[in-house]
């Protein structure tokens, strides 16, 4: 019997790999996912209960987004005009891939990216360059220069994710104003890193800036998301392609009161830069991986062939981190999440205990 358009259509689909969550333990140290469990438990409690106060779950959230995102023009320090906010940073490039790109639109990135952010390109047929991170898994700027010309849209995860790599400001700068085409930097690791380019977009139309509750803030079950751009694309995003409330009340408000609280984050983010220093100078120590400087709220080493035997044994003991094989020129990589002080010591005493 012939197929119609709508069985090939699902048939297409289904031979997408889609992006894989990850696997599900019970009683593990989870540091698979860069989830931030450096913020205490009791901190949310207390808010939750907090934000049942301000709420009826009843009601549609009403001028809930246009809350948060006065909150968020506060802690950002940028106009509130220029926020948008989505059901996670996810939606926010689901949306934008959606509607502002085609199967004639190519896209310019970096190998490896967000594996999200692929997976909805091949999902919209959207053609993709990709430009090879180095030996020290690092990006030349001067190869993004000269592939932009055949690009329309940019779009980088600074820093990245999963090497931890952030490009220099000036460079990032530099390549944003290189472009003609939107230049989109996915942001979600930042408070971990050396800066943001945020403020740029104030005098560069071209910059999109994409931005999480996610991580420094420790919000991933509240999906929280937002961006910063000029205040056209704004507008057109907030008004016409966004959900009517993309958002939930329990998330807008929560959100809300996390953001008040602004200051305990940023101290539990210098928290895990330390954390971060320390589990990178003792995967060095070890004198057996090829460990990778990193940005963000986790580390990512090569392993080599003994990438499988390493997750295998850590998973047995409780501790699970992410096995990535090949990550640019290096097989065997695996990527951990920096947690507390405690999950952070265990698997190091872990790691250790396996290499004697």
């Amino acid at each position: 019997m012939k197929k119609n358009w709508f069985e090939k259509k699902i048939e297409n689909i289904s031979k997408l790999s889609g992006y894989k969550k990850p696997d599900k333990y019970s009683n593990a140290i989870k540091l698979d996912s860069n989830e931030n469990y450096a913020v205490d438990i009791s901190f949310f409690q207390d808010l939750i209960n907090q934000t049942k106060e301000k709420m009826d779950v009843r009601e549609y959230p009403l001028g809930g987004t246009e809350r948060l995102v006065a909150s968020l023009a506060d802690y950002i320090k940028m106009p509130k005009e220029m926020i948008g906010v989505g059901n996670g940073s996810d939606q926010i490039i689901d949306l934008m891939l959606g509607n502002l790109a085609s199967k004639e639109t190519r896209i310019l990135t970096s190998e490896p990216t967000f594996g999200f952010f692929e997976e909805r390109c091949k999902l919209y047929a959207i053609p993709t360059k990709k430009i090879q991170f180095d030996g020290q898994m690092s990006l030349r700027l001067e190869d993004f220069v000269a592939n932009s010309k055949k690009a329309d849209i940019l779009y980088l995860d600074s820093p990245n994710n999963p090497t931890g790599f952030q490009f220099p400001r000036k460079q990032l700068e530099k390549l944003v104003q290189s472009f003609d085409g939107p230049v989109i930097i996915d942001e979600a690791y930042v408070e971990f890193a050396d800066y943001s380019i945020v403020d740029a977009t104030k005098k560069m139309n071209n910059l999109i800036v994409l931005r999480t509750l996610s991580k420094s803030f420790g919000l991933a079950g509240l999906r929280i998301g937002y961006f910063v751009a000029n205040k056209k694309t704004i507008d057109a995003f907030s008004r016409v392609i966004q959900y009517p409330y993309p958002l939930n009340t329990v998330a807008i408000e929560a959100g809300i009161l996390a953001l008040k609280r602004s200051k305990y984050f940023e101290n539990v983010a210098n928290l895990v830069k330390k954390e971060r220093s320390r589990i990178i100078e003792k995967l060095r120590e070890m004198n057996v991986f090829r460990v990778f400087d990193s940005k963000a709220n986790f580390v990512l080493f090569s392993a080599d062939g003994a990438s499988k035997r390493i997750h295998k044994a850590l998973i047995e003991q409780g501790i699970v981190i992410k096995n990535l094989g090949k990550v640019g020129k290096y097989e065997g990589c695996l990527r951990v999440t920096v947690g507390t002080q405690e999950m952070n010591s265990r698997f190091l005493t872990a790691i250790r205990d396996l290499l004697n």
